[in-house]
């Protein structure tokens, strides 16, 4: 069934938080980037935590893995439960549950408990699904692929911002409260744990499932599949060989993100020998480029399947795909500071216009099943970011690890012409699409006509007025 009331506009309302598809999507990405700003916290401060607990390289890299391992799973899981449940009271249960580990990592005293602790941190991972499905489920097919790269992208920029806040929140609590190195990072995850709480109260009063409604509401009035049908067209979508081909795309790009978000600060401290401010400012120039690099991917996405159709957003997809790889590689070979940062900028934004150029093709694949194809693709995001973590726990120089996964990513850019569609459903998005830019055509004609006799009543007042005084 096809939801209907969806915005075919972002940016001309986009201050307009009456609107509650406007209101979701700025909900959607600030929960976001709470999420992926706790989720990654405690990263720019392993440098203190390394030395306090005495970890091996070995164990630094577990870690790393744990942060991510188990977000793979929940992303299976959170996919499924949004069609059940609706991603507003899925985003909601996340946040408010997620924000114990966060706060809990504080308690952590062994290399034990804290790899405990880090594993359960990353089930807040699974937002990510939730903000892609609630954006798709809000926004018309003509401007989708925007929508979805502009929530997610604003949200990932907590993984840059956490690089330079988190440090200076850790300063405060050591130099302002006069607390201990150790007691100093533990009361930083403490307040970042009683934010994303709090954004989940506000996230169950301020958003809705859909623009016509809640999910229960909708079921009950028939406009919505039944729960009892979701699992079937789950395990339907995950038999779809699309659904895992971008399942290895989205690990090529978004795993690579958080696995770089993981050990940038550790690449640049222990390589360029930085301090622990500026390391963590140099990673977080990664991050900020969330701030539009993701959103042009979704931009271009959308042109180029106005342009050429769904088969158009998948080579846009090739394109950046390869392009991420190539700088990845030029990355890896700098080897002084002032070469290494713009190498460093040039391979964020392929990464991230990647991320959106994958998920302006996701809601595309099986409508009845949104969630499952979200969730899949995006739990690929996190099996990609283990694997890239297993290199970083070996032997071989972090460098060397980079251009390994340049070439990988450069060889699963070509999967990107394995994303087909039918002739069928190729006529019937070009069919929505057109719909959807006549309705944005109407919405621009009648605020045209409304201000035309609005000039004409401001004329004849005037002449009226004219006449009377002479």
């Amino acid at each position: 069934m096809e939801l209907q009331g969806k915005a075919t506009s972002l940016w001309r309302n986009f201050f307009n938080v009456r609107m509650v598809q406007i209101r979701t999507f700025h909900m959607t990405w600030f929960a976001f980037f709470s999420c992926f700003f706790a989720w990654f916290g405690i990263a720019p401060l392993m440098i203190i935590v390394r030395e306090e607990m005495h970890l091996t390289k070995s164990q630094v890299g577990w870690t790393i893995i744990a942060s991510v391992a188990v977000t793979v799973f929940a992303r299976f899981f959170i996919g499924w439960l949004c069609d059940r449940i609706g991603p507003r009271l899925s985003y909601t249960w996340l946040l408010m549950l997620g924000a114990f580990p966060v706060a809990g990592i504080g308690l952590a005293d062994s290399f034990e408990s804290f790899l405990f602790f880090r594993l359960l941190i990353g089930v807040i991972g699974a937002s990510f699904v939730i903000t892609q499905y609630h954006t798709s489920v809000m926004f018309a097919p003509n401007v989708v692929g925007t929508a979805n790269a502009t929530s997610a992208g604003w949200g990932n920029l907590g993984g840059g911002v956490t690089q330079l806040a988190m440090p200076m929140v850790f300063s405060v609590f050591v130099v302002g409260f006069g607390f201990t190195s150790a007691e100093g990072w533990r009361m930083a995850m403490v307040v970042v744990g009683g934010v994303i709480f709090v954004t989940g109260i506000a996230y169950y009063f301020l958003t809705q499932d859909a623009p016509e409604g809640n999910y229960k509401e909708l079921r009950a009035q028939g406009k919505l599949e039944k729960k009892e049908k979701v699992t079937g067209a789950y395990f339907h979508a995950m038999k779809d060989y699309r659904v895992w081909i971008l399942f290895l795309i989205y690990g090529a790009c978004f795993g690579i993100e958080l696995t770089v978000n993981n050990v940038a600060a550790l690449y640049f401290y222990d390589y360029f020998d930085l301090s622990l401010v500026a390391a963590g400012g140099v990673a977080a120039s990664f991050g900020l480029m969330n701030i539009f690099a993701r959103t042009l991917g979704g931009i271009f996405g959308d042109n180029f399947g106005a342009l050429w159709g769904l088969k158009g957003r998948s080579f846009w997809l090739f394109v950046v795909l390869l392009g991420e790889g190539l700088a990845l590689m030029l990355f890896s070979q700098m080897n002084v500071l002032f070469l290494a940062i713009p190498a460093l900028i040039i391979f964020s934004l392929f990464t991230q216009m990647a991320e959106g150029a994958t998920y302006s093709v996701v809601p595309f694949i099986n409508k009845k099943a949104l969630g499952a194809v979200s969730g899949v693709v995006g739990a690929g995001g996190n099996a990609g970011a283990v694997a890239a973590g297993f290199l970083f726990k070996g032997t071989m120089e972090w460098n060397d690890v980079f251009f390994v996964i340049g070439i990988v990513v450069v060889c699963a850019s070509v999967l990107s012409f394995f994303v087909r569609f039918s002739p069928e459903q190729e006529e019937e998005e070009q069919a929505l699409l057109e719909a959807g830019n006549l309705e944005t055509l109407q919405i621009r004609a009648d605020r045209a006509n409304a201000a035309l006799r609005h000039s004409s009543e401001i004329v004849e007042e005037f002449n009226r007025k004219h006449g009377q005084l002479t």
